[in-house]
């Protein structure tokens, strides 16, 4: 059994996704001899590629939200500032149980900024509007009085049922894979009920919120574009090549700086020692003075729960089973965008299985390109956590998932499509990776963060304690490892 000693300058982090990768720059930047060990053999964990008709595609994240400029300043240290792109202008859709309507251009998590916008109202219909609009009447109590509450509480005190079932339950399943009334909307939206408290109304609080830091220009070639208000789905940017050339230039930066990067290296236990911290990995011991937790919530709390007593029975719940399948297609009748850049589909919508369709080469000039005249990339995904907590049967099977996608497909973007079209195909499951943000989940990550702290020279990080979106996850690691490097 081999072992690495532990020296006051030496750090491990377990796992390989953007936050564990993240951490190992920022601690080697600090000045610290780092190691990374990955369960996996890949590195980037949702932030990943495959290969379909021999295009490299994301496999996960295709996108980061322009809200925060976390991403882009990391891109940009990263020498990728010139790739940073938006997508193509014309928004999203979102498809509802009497048909398909265009997303509201501005919104977070799909509540409206003006419940009067024409957009919004069309969905909404006059009574919906009418009432969503008394929400700016409402003390700024109702909806921020109590300690903990959910999105969907949240959402149908101040505005109603309607703006909950037709704008917010769509984007909160494509988004977050589950029911509106299980998420914990001080996890899934940072400083909404602030802004509420502030500016005394759920609209005037999402409007600040897009505004806030003042939309963060995103590049293409030597043209800066705007983010400020726009239609539904532009307040994000990507990566020329895709969001897995991040964890490339990642990867190879920190190899560059030194970092030891061990992949097929699960670890399987871990200890205090009198000098830090030792981690059993594939019959290695690995000893550090600084460790940094960087898998997912369950798998964190399971590693650290013997030596930290006070996590025992804190393990978060497990987040849903993700099937993404995605399909390259031989359609040129796509070529028109009939949903733009995508749809989100509300959870009550009848013959259709899929939460959300990308239409890639619809939102990406650059992968239209790359694919060629008439051939488009179409990914949708399946799973979620309904309102009762569990996980409704679907397709499970490759061929189930692909039968599926293409009659979700060909309901959804309104074009006729069937598996002669199909040029490849793949399915990616995320099994329980995800990060679920149940009610109370931000007071719980609290109290399991105070008692690592507790014990010193640790760090969690990931979607399970930051949120979900890269932008959170840059953040928050940043600023976690910043603390446990100092």
């Amino acid at each position: 059994m081999g072992s690495q000693t532990a020296e006051a300058g030496t750090a491990l982090v377990l796992g390989g996704g953007i936050s564990g990768l993240l951490s190992a720059r920022e601690l080697a930047a600090a000045g610290h001899t780092v190691t990374v060990l990955e369960a996996g053999r890949e590195w980037g964990g949702c932030v990943g590629s495959h290969i379909v008709a021999g295009l490299t595609l994301d496999s996960g994240a295709e996108s980061f939200a322009t809200r925060s400029d976390a991403v882009e300043k990391l891109a940009a240290e990263l020498g990728l500032a010139a790739r940073i792109v938006p997508p193509r202008p014309g928004g999203a859709w979102v498809q509802l149980p009497d048909g398909p309507r265009e997303l509201p251009r501005t919104g977070v998590l799909g509540i409206p900024a003006n419940p009067w916008d024409p957009e919004v109202r069309r969905t909404l219909g006059l009574a919906g509007s009418l009432r969503a609009s008394l929400d700016r009447f409402l003390p700024a109590s109702v909806g921020t009085a109590a300690d903990i509450i959910s999105v969907s509480a949240l959402v149908r005190a101040r505005m109603g049922g309607r703006v909950l079932e037709r704008l917010v339950a769509p984007v909160v399943g494509g988004v977050h894979s589950a029911d509106p009334g299980l998420l914990d909307v001080d996890m899934v939206a940072p400083g909404l009920r602030d802004g509420l408290r502030r500016h005394g109304s759920l609209a005037a609080a999402v409007s600040d919120q897009r505004r806030a830091p003042g939309g963060p220009p995103v590049r293409s070639g030597d043209n800066a574009v705007p983010t400020g208000p726009a239609k539904a789905g532009s307040a994000v940017a990507g990566l020329e090549g895709g969001m897995h050339t991040l964890i490339t230039a990642l990867v190879a930066d920190l190899r560059g700086r030194g970092v030891t990067l061990l992949s097929a290296a699960p670890a399987t236990s871990v200890a205090r020692t009198q000098e830090g911290w030792r981690v059993s990995s594939a019959g290695e011991t690995f000893d550090a003075g600084r460790l940094v937790v960087a898998v997912d919530g369950p798998a964190a709390v399971g590693l650290l729960e013997e030596v930290i007593p006070a996590l025992e029975g804190k393990r978060p719940t497990p987040g849903p089973d993700v099937k993404l399948v995605t399909l390259v297609l031989d359609k040129p009748e796509l070529d028109r965008r009939p949903r733009g850049t995508g749809v989100l589909v509300a959870p009550q919508t009848p013959g259709i299985e899929a939460k959300a369709l990308t239409h890639a080469t619809g939102k990406w000039d650059w992968l239209a390109a790359v694919a060629g005249p008439g051939r488009h990339v179409v990914r949708l995904s399946y799973g979620r956590i309904d309102g009762a907590g569990e996980q409704p049967g679907g397709p499970e099977t490759d061929e189930e998932l692909l039968a599926a996608s293409l009659r979700d497909a060909q309901a959804l973007l309104t074009v006729p499509i069937s598996q002669e079209d199909v040029l490849d195909w793949d399915v990616v499951r995320w099994r329980g990776s995800l990060p679920f943000a149940a009610v109370g989940h931000k007071s719980r990550v609290a109290g399991i963060r105070k008692s690592c702290a507790a014990a010193g020279n640790l760090a969690v990080v990931g979607g399970w304690v930051a949120g979900n979106g890269l932008a959170a996850v840059v953040s928050d690691t940043r600023e976690q490892i910043r603390k446990l490097a100092s």
